[in-house]
């Protein structure tokens, strides 16, 4: 377990092996800059498009134009609405619309600059522009940056659930810088912070141990925060190299996800519930989930959870829509694979490390603590969690 103080350093390379359509994450503070040089050797000549949404704009915009002006690179810029709003028909129109009047071609880019709302709608518009143009992720959150900018994942939202209109269209490039996650609202970067909880659950107890020592640092935007994201990215990588299109292994990077989904989908897919949230709080119910089918089966006497914390998650407010998860997305029809057999469960806080839903007061607790890292890793393998 690493435990010593970590230094800022050169950027870290993560290589997808993919073959011919392998590409490169690079991670670290600063490499934004390096985007242009980095754009033009990969396909020089090419125009882009960025698409972004009105807030990251703000922040970024202005400084990815310059980065691509710098190498010689023209672009245009495209603008949609904040949040999952955007991830839908009309979105997907007006992105796809508007790369076709920047008159974007087969050997031109399309730039995704946010954060998994608008990867997934950038890359999905790529995927189906002139049937297929590449494109680049340039990951503004902490979950787009260990998740949903690797992988190849693109698409939006069905009123029948959510992801389940989309394409499996890979990057060209993946530039994951550090420092933009400095802007990021505290509750964004926890709702992140689950998704890399989820790989030190999926079977890295080591990496799981070095959270829990090493949480502030990745908070405060110390070195850390670097070598989180780089193992989260290797993590997935490794896995999307062996089951790219998802008929296997891969499936379990979707921990948490269909109860999540059916958590967003009861709240009406708003900022009351981030993805991350959901994840987290799925997590520990797929557990819970799990553990209840086993000691029914006879084959497990133990807690899922050992009320062990990685991080000071907390201040999930508002988020307890009673049946929630018996919602019409429940079953998996949500574009993530199941857990196992999804059932009705209440939320509420964790007392003792353990979620409890055996009683009807379900309601909004101020302050309910529900961190998937409250969960002991060596009860939370994959063995057990996934059928």
């Amino acid at each position: 377990m690493m435990t010593a103080p970590l230094k800022h350093s050169e950027p870290i390379t993560v290589d997808v092996a993919l073959g011919e359509r392998a590409y490169d994450i690079v991670i670290g503070r600063d490499v934004l800059q390096s985007l242009g040089a980095r754009v033009a050797a990969l396909r020089p000549g090419a125009r882009t498009a960025i698409v972004t949404d009105r807030n990251v704009a703000k922040h970024w915009l202005e400084k990815t134009e310059a980065s691509l002006a710098e190498a010689g690179i023209s672009s245009s810029r495209i603008i949609v609405d904040e949040g999952e709003g955007s991830k839908s028909y009309a979105g997907l129109e007006q992105v796809s619309e508007a790369l076709i009047s920047a008159k974007i071609e087969r050997n031109d880019l399309v730039v995704a600059l946010g954060g998994g709302v608008i990867g997934d709608l950038a890359g999905f518009a790529a995927a189906i522009l002139r049937r297929g143009v590449d494109f680049v992720q340039v990951p503004t959150s902490l979950l787009a940056q260990v998740d949903s900018s690797v992988g190849g994942k693109t698409g939006i939202n069905s009123p029948q659930g959510k992801n389940l209109l989309g394409a499996f269209h890979q990057p060209l490039l993946v530039v994951a810088d550090t420092a933009v996650l400095d802007t990021l609202p505290p509750r964004q970067f926890r709702a992140g912070y689950a998704e890399i909880a989820k790989y030190g659950v999926l079977g890295d107890e080591a990496f799981f141990a070095w959270l829990e020592a090493n949480h502030a640092d990745i908070f405060t935007g110390g070195a850390a925060r670097e070598h989180a994201i780089a193992t989260s990215c290797r993590a997935k990588a490794a896995v999307v190299a062996r089951d790219e299109r998802e008929t296997g292994e891969r499936a379990l990077l979707n921990l948490g996800h269909t109860f999540g989904h059916a958590l967003e989908a009861a709240t009406g897919f708003s900022d009351r519930l981030f993805h991350g949230e959901g994840v987290s709080v799925g997590m520990v119910l797929a557990a819970e989930a799990r553990h209840d089918l086993r000691i029914r089966r006879g084959a497990c006497q133990t807690s899922p959870c050992r009320g062990r914390s990685a991080d000071p998650f907390a201040g999930y407010r508002g988020i307890c829509p009673g049946r929630a998860c018996g919602c019409r997305r429940a079953d998996g029809a949500d574009g993530a694979g199941q857990e196992g057999q999804a059932r009705p469960a209440y939320l509420h806080p964790v007392r003792g490390g353990r979620p409890r839903r055996d009683c009807g007061r379900c309601r909004a607790v101020p302050g309910s603590r529900f961190s998937p890292t409250q969960v002991g890793a060596k009860s939370l393998g994959s063995r057990v969690i996934v059928t």
